[in-house]
């Protein structure tokens, strides 16, 4: 029998999710659904693909899919309908909110087969992203394909230990893409003050850090050796980064994440 995959909530990254899966024929336009907010979102999406919509959760969960995932707004779990758990019987729940704990979402849905908490990151968008995830309960082996399949759809996938874990890899890769784009636009921002012009200091700073990343990744080399290998003696990459030490570019970056990961366990405990 034929699985059936349902989506609360219909954004960029439930879209991203639901593309992947048609592309590669994981799923067909039949065997999925959403509903979201008053937004259009969900209108929209089943417009250009072809997935059923539903018009409350309520009709969702009414056609008994086998996943359920959360791609809502992490304040909109305490807004879903009362029956919501009794409806939820049986099913495998999958995640992909920040901040809304296992125990939370346990609560939520009691009488689920098992629940899954997972950590995407933007780039999941155009399926560039890695994401964490982790179980609440030891899984089946087709509940395991299962969320593997979705969510490799948005790129790499890591299994981790504990849920701890999840906050520490929303510290890292979760809001990671913000750092590389502010790092971007610091970047533009120097070209611009060393006299080159908006566009070409632009080009410069998004080429060279789409060039670097793609290098990391195909490369053997570990990031620190690549970066040995790019710095002559005396150089001019010498003298930039004994700036960034003297600047303490790494404890920056250790803080940085730190404070997001304080946030995110703050965040899951409210």
């Amino acid at each position: 029998m034929n699985q059936k995959i349902s989506f609360i909530g219909a954004g960029k990254m439930v879209s991203a999710i639901v593309k992947s899966l048609l592309r590669s024929n994981a799923f067909q336009a039949n065997e999925i659904s959403c509903c979201s907010a008053n937004d259009g979102t969900s209108e929209a999406l089943s417009k250009e693909t072809g997935i059923t919509r539903h018009e409350n959760i309520t009709a969702l969960l009414a056609a008994k899919p086998d996943l359920l995932v959360l791609g809502c707004k992490p304040q909109q779990i305490s807004e879903l309908p009362a029956e919501t758990s009794e409806s939820s019987n049986g099913m495998l729940i999958l995640s992909i909110m920040a901040g809304i704990t296992l125990s939370r979402l346990n609560n939520t849905f009691p009488v689920a087969r098992n629940i899954v908490r997972s950590m995407p990151n933007t780039p999941g968008q155009i399926g560039s992203g890695i994401t964490g995830y982790l179980f609440a309960n030891q899984p089946s082996d087709t509940d395991r394909e299962m969320i593997h399949k979705v969510l490799s759809s948005l790129g790499v996938v890591k299994l981790v230990k504990e849920e701890i874990d999840i906050d520490r890899v929303t510290a890292i890769s979760g809001s990671g893409p913000a750092y590389i784009f502010e790092f971007t636009c610091a970047m533009e921002e120097a070209g611009i003050k060393l006299g080159l012009t908006p566009d070409l200091a632009k080009d410069l700073a998004i080429h060279t850090v789409i060039g670097a990343a793609k290098l990391m990744k195909k490369s053997t080399f570990h990031p620190e050796e690549l970066r040995n290998q790019v710095t002559s003696p005396n150089g001019t990459t010498q003298a930039a980064l004994e700036s960034f030490t003297n600047d303490q570019l790494r404890e920056i970056v250790a803080n940085a994440t730190q404070a997001a990961l304080d946030r995110s366990i703050e965040l899951s405990n409210a």
